[in-house]
């Protein structure tokens, strides 16, 4: 495992060197998979050829975002494509958001387009994770969309976590019988998201640097069937 430190640390000291303060997206899901987190099938390209091939491997259907360190909000920039289901298209939205970024946000250094695999909606849950000058990693569940954002609805815990920590973080939610199969919906796989919780608090014991990871929205399936990161933001020191 110290070679994966390793890694991540020369991913982060990269962005540090760069004045950066937060990885770029690209960056964010090869540290994810290094660690085994369940991040989508993704890369980097840099024409609209290249975003093509990369789409052809992944699998359609694919998801283009810019990946730029100036733009915070892709979307209100029209840097975000979804739900792609051939090469056309792929290529249309590769040179039409390259378009509307140079239109929208004309000094905004542009790294490349992130091609990612899109993950079929599901039920959604953040993990997060903040330092806190006094307590260390603080990890953060709860289920996404409204539940996070209006009715606060999620749990916390200081590390080091133990797996019994993560499973009693998945009851302590208001809406926790929302994973267990609610009106007609299957039971979610808890399994998946207790393990992101274990490999997050992993993560940010191991690296120092790294003040707060959101891994949100992260799609989660029927039981048995995993879970799978939809959108990830890494900041680091």
């Amino acid at each position: 495992m110290s070679n994966v430190r390793e890694y991540v640390e020369e991913v982060i000291n990269k962005a540090r060197s760069e004045g950066r303060t937060k990885l770029l997206e690209h960056e964010a899901y090869d540290v994810l998979v290094k660690y085994g987190f369940p991040a989508p099938k993704f890369g980097l390209a840099n024409s609209a050829e290249e975003a093509v091939r990369l789409s052809e491997e992944i699998g359609y259907p694919v998801v283009l975002k810019i990946v730029s360190p100036d733009i915070v909000h892709k979307s209100d920039v029209g840097g975000v494509k979804l739900n792609l289901n051939s090469s056309d298209e792929v290529r249309k939205s590769f040179d039409d958001i390259l378009r509307n970024v140079r239109a929208r946000a004309p000094e905004a250094r542009i790294t490349g387009i992130l091609i990612q695999e899109m993950i079929p909606q599901s039920l959604e849950v953040i993990v997060g994770a903040t330092r806190d000058p006094t307590f260390g990693p603080v990890i953060l569940f709860g289920l996404g969309g409204i539940f996070v954002e209006v009715l606060k609805d999620v749990s916390f815990r200081i590390t080091p976590l133990t797996r019994y920590d993560a499973e009693t973080m998945l009851t302590e939610i208001k809406a926790a019988k929302i994973l267990d199969g609610y009106r007609g919906t299957p039971p979610r796989d808890k399994e998946a998201i207790i393990d992101i919780v274990m490999k997050l608090a992993k993560f940010m014991e191991e690296h120092e640097s790294v003040t707060d990871v959101d891994l949100n929205p992260i799609m989660v399936f029927e039981v048995g069937k995993g879970a799978k990161i939809a959108d990830a933001r890494i900041l680091i020191r």
